[in-house]
């Protein structure tokens, strides 16, 4: 039996949306799959089942569409702690660590998942991987001065760099800085290279999310599971 991948996503994000109360304060994730759960969120409002809900954006583009559907934001500057924020996954490994940022949006991701009391994480069991970096390349947002410098680098740490692009122009995140996709295969100490990675300058952030996801909705054909920190292993 297949099954759209979309439809999968869309289920997932409708299981997290189901932790939403009224008076939350809400994380609003970007991605495809989290588009699924702004939209069941709107539905929700609209229908008088939730209020008094606040949005929290991740991205300039999920600003605006939360605008078009009637979702009432705030400014993550009037905000001391969100409530709950859901968001997609590039990769999951079975400690619940993600790579994040395949939409390019993992500064503003990462700065809403640290003040997040809970970080839902919706995926199709596509997303799963005993280790990262084998499914997917990790992305580190840079500053455009010196960008070939820290290529270099980042090639001295075991990567292949490549310059994300746009219909053949750098594409640019909502701070205007560049991405670059990093591939260096299954990452063994996740830790190690992040701090590797932050340690230089004219790197903004990087696409590893450590021990910030506190679940993980999965959706298969077989159906959907949640996943915590403290449960077994994946």
């Amino acid at each position: 039996m297949s099954v759209d991948v979309d439809i999968l996503k869309r289920r997932a994000a409708e299981r997290a949306v189901e932790l939403v109360e009224s008076g939350m304060i809400v994380g609003l994730g970007s991605g495809s799959t989290a588009s699924h759960a702004l939209r069941r969120i709107a539905e929700l409002i609209q229908a008088g089942k939730l209020q008094d809900i606040r949005g929290v954006p991740t991205s300039q583009r999920i600003e605006q569409e939360a605008r078009a559907l009637g979702i009432p934001l705030i400014d993550l500057d009037d905000v001391e702690i969100i409530d709950l924020t859901i968001d997609g996954a590039d990769e999951v490994d079975p400690d619940l660590n993600l790579i994040k940022g395949g939409g390019g949006a993992l500064l503003r991701e990462k700065i809403v998942a640290q003040i997040s009391r809970r970080e839902i994480i919706v995926i199709d069991d596509s997303k799963l991987s005993h280790k990262l970096g084998t499914r997917w390349h990790l992305p580190v947002e840079v500053v455009p001065f010196g960008w070939r410098t820290q290529v270099r680098y980042l090639e001295s740490l075991g990567a292949k760099v490549t310059l994300r692009q746009v219909e053949g122009a750098p594409f640019k995140t909502d701070q205007g800085n560049l991405i670059l996709d990093c591939n260096f295969g299954p990452i063994d100490d996740p830790t190690d290279l992040a701090r590797r990675i932050k340690a230089r300058a004219g790197i903004v952030e990087h696409g590893l999310f450590l021990h910030m996801a506190t679940e993980v909705i999965v959706a298969s054909i077989s159906g959907i599971r949640r996943i915590t920190r403290s449960a077994t292993r994946l």
